[in-house]
């Protein structure tokens, strides 16, 4: 069982530290980010954009009033991948609301922060996917801050869990007006005559890998309409856990080979590895 960081020390992965009293498990009030650590050409391993995940947590922490200090959640989270001898790992920190009050005040609440590393892919991983449209639709940020707030993602539960129903591994949100949002916990590409472009859109998560993806292939970022996703050669999403996932079925369109994708894909596979030194500020040594 690997060890997880909590408030300052190491405890078993298992051990019952959250009373069943904890705010965040009744209404929510949690932050957490998606990280990588990989293992590097040198024999090492190194945690991709690191300091990058560690501020957006901090702004959604600040959202709660959560005290969240950017250079200890660091820290702890090299220390945590030394302790389990990790070297490709999924890391997930994650600071909560804990006892204190079971109202909708959190400013009586103790704080906490915990971190975790995985030996393993949790969210699609690079595998061929098959997407579908939601009938749900994306949290709009004007209701819930783009961040990875823990309450904000019952609704990318409900949309996977639907998509799942119908036979597809992964879907898509759009807006009313029929603009491509993002899917459950990725962002989305198209490829259209060689062309790369990011879809934008305010209600997506300003996703740190898909900052990546724009600086690796030159991608344009607009608003991107379901129509012209349809129309695209190629369709690939991309975040953390997905790093570069090609799409291969959207509802009943059958996209064929992805050699952009592909190639962007061993790109990105390169940079995290350390094999492409112009990108080695993105990475923090363990």
């Amino acid at each position: 069982m690997p060890l997880i960081w909590f408030d300052g020390r190491f405890i078993p992965g298992d051990a019952p530290e959250a009373p069943l009293t904890t705010h965040a498990m009744h209404y929510g009030t949690a932050v957490f980010e998606g990280i990588r650590s990989y293992a590097t050409v040198d024999g090492g391993a190194a945690v991709f954009r690191l300091p990058e995940h560690m501020e957006r947590m901090r702004k959604g922490a600040d959202m709660f009033g959560i005290d969240f200090d950017v250079e200890r959640a660091s820290q702890a989270t090299l220390a945590t991948l030394r302790a389990n001898g990790h070297r490709d790992a999924y890391i997930r920190p994650l600071t909560w609301m804990g006892t204190g009050s079971i109202g909708l005040d959190v400013d009586p609440l103790s704080q906490h922060l915990m971190i975790a590393t995985l030996p393993k892919v949790v969210h699609l991983g690079g595998a061929r996917t098959r997407l579908t449209v939601s009938p749900w639709k994306r949290n709009p940020a004007t209701s819930l801050p783009a961040l990875k707030l823990s309450g904000a993602y019952v609704n990318s539960i409900l949309a996977k869990r639907e998509a799942k129903q119908r036979g597809f591994d992964e879907a898509l949100f759009t807006d009313d007006k029929g603009y491509v949002v993002e899917c459950t916990g990725a962002n989305v590409f198209m490829v259209k005559n060689g062309v790369v472009t990011s879809v934008e859109h305010r209600d997506a998560l300003p996703g740190i890998t898909r900052d990546t993806m724009i600086e690796l292939s030159g991608a344009q970022s607009r608003e991107v309409t379901l129509h012209e996703l349809l129309d695209a050669d190629e369709v690939f999403v991309c975040g953390t856990a997905a790093e570069a996932t090609p799409i291969s079925v959207l509802d009943r369109r059958e996209f064929g080979d992805n050699p952009v994708t592909r190639e962007l894909a061993a790109l990105y596979a390169r940079v995290v590895r350390g094999e492409e030194p112009r990108y080695a500020a993105w990475l923090t040594a363990v």
